[in-house]
């Protein structure tokens, strides 16, 4: 792994990035599909220190995966926006982490509920009144007739990187340059 060229913006701070991947609902998973990038948005969940998602159990995702198992996975949130009298001094506040691993099928149907139970609780929290049942995994098909595939990345390296938010220059619509000068 390279070093970060500005490590001024680089996160060291564990908790912080768990806290972030607790919380940031969209990632994006990069493969490479024989000698070109492919690129997918996920919901995902962090869980256990790994990273987790879902989908269907065959298609380009998962042929991609069969043959090569390294992945990067990206998740990101933006900050605000932040104005400056120089143009090219505008910035975006953010933070991203980056997981880079391998990416193997889970196998494990208890696992597999607990994973799920944790997606659900993160993005529909409070809305299932019963946990979910180990046998809607093992008897769901979707609609194109596919079972649901359920993915699990063992970090080899984490790098996350934030350019804090200055509240003094967050822009809004309606400033302008003369409320900068």
């Amino acid at each position: 792994m390279s070093v970060m060229r500005q490590s001024m913006m680089e996160v060291t701070d564990k908790e912080k990035i768990n806290q972030f991947l607790h919380h940031t609902h969209i990632g994006h998973l990069g493969l490479v599909d024989a000698d070109a990038p492919y690129v997918i948005p996920l919901n995902y969940v962090w869980f256990g220190n790994h990273l987790y998602f879902h989908g269907a159990s065959e298609g380009r995702k998962t042929r991609i995966i069969s043959k090569n198992n390294q992945v990067c996975f990206t998740v990101s949130e933006e900050l605000g926006i932040m104005s400056n009298p120089i143009p090219a001094k505008v910035d975006t506040a953010y933070m991203c982490v980056m997981i880079f691993g391998n990416v193997t099928l889970l196998e494990d149907i208890d696992k597999s509920r607990d994973v799920m139970q944790a997606m659900l609780h993160k993005y529909v929290p409070g809305y299932y009144e019963k946990p979910l049942a180990k046998s809607h995994l093992e008897r769901y098909v979707s609609t194109l007739g596919s079972k649901t595939a359920i993915y699990k990345i063992t970090p080899t390296a984490i790098t996350a990187k934030e350019n804090k938010l200055d509240e003094n220059v967050r822009f809004t619509p309606g400033r302008t340059i003369r409320m900068d000068n």
